[in-house]
């Protein structure tokens, strides 16, 4: 389990607790500013604050480099492709904390349908394939505990159905996976929903139950009209 306790950043954070476990699928949502990439980048160990982080009873900061690495994968918000890489080398950086080159690499290529992307420079890539890549990456590591901050920005409706299949596959093995969304309407398909406001953790359960229309007016300014409506879903990727 991965724990954090009064987790605070002026300005940005304000005492959040919060413990995510293994085989759930957690959306954080709220509007912008409201802390949501702070939040996993503090949980990734990747922000210094105040407060406390542990992975199983271990505080996270003690934890050396690479063991940390094979514990937990972090996706962040941006996209960067600043050199020429090959997908397939961008990815198999995935397997940097194991020291194996590039185990799982392919089947993962696989489950994100970048296969036939892998011997092209991440430079020529859309920003929505270089979503994909860097999300791969992430998936390479078979960290049981993923962060992932936005995964879903720049891809269009059919794989970002896909990438929320594949997170609730991975939790039925018994993976935990942190995701920030700014569609609400995502959030639906998680097991549970997380809202901050004004880096306060403000509501915390299953998203029907959080997500109301009192709770859309006070922190989103929204009037929300709720209806029943057909999703569609895809069959269920291949796991990494």
């Amino acid at each position: 389990m991965l724990r954090a306790e009064a987790l605070s950043l002026p300005g940005r954070l304000a005492g959040v607790d919060l413990a995510v476990g293994a085989g759930e699928v957690v959306a954080v949502l709220g509007p912008n500013g409201a802390g949501k990439s702070t939040l996993l980048s503090a949980r990734a160990g990747l922000l210094p604050c105040e407060g406390r982080i542990q992975w199983s009873g271990r505080d996270l900061p003690r934890i050396p480099f690479l063991e940390r690495g094979r514990m937990l994968a972090w996706l962040g918000q941006e996209s960067p492709a600043d050199f020429a890489f090959p997908v397939r080398e961008v990815v198999a950086q995935g397997r940097y904390a194991w020291n194996d080159d590039d185990h799982g690499v392919e089947a993962t290529l696989e489950a994100l349908d970048i296969t036939h992307l892998a011997g092209r420079a991440i430079t020529q890539l859309s920003g929505g394939e270089r979503r994909r890549v860097f999300l791969a990456r992430a998936l390479a590591t078979g960290a049981p505990v993923q962060l992932w901050d936005e995964p879903a920005s720049s891809l269009d409706v059919r794989h970002a159905l896909e990438v929320y299949a594949l997170a609730r596959k991975l939790a039925d093995h018994g993976h935990a996976r942190l995701v920030s969304l700014h569609d609400i309407r995502a959030a639906y398909r998680f097991s549970r929903a997380l809202v901050l406001d004004r880096g306060r953790l403000v509501a915390d359960g299953e998203p029907p139950a959080v997500l109301t229309a009192e709770l859309l007016r006070s922190v989103f300014r929204i009037e929300a009209r709720f209806v029943t409506s057909l999703v569609p879903e895809l069959p269920e990727p291949p796991c990494a």
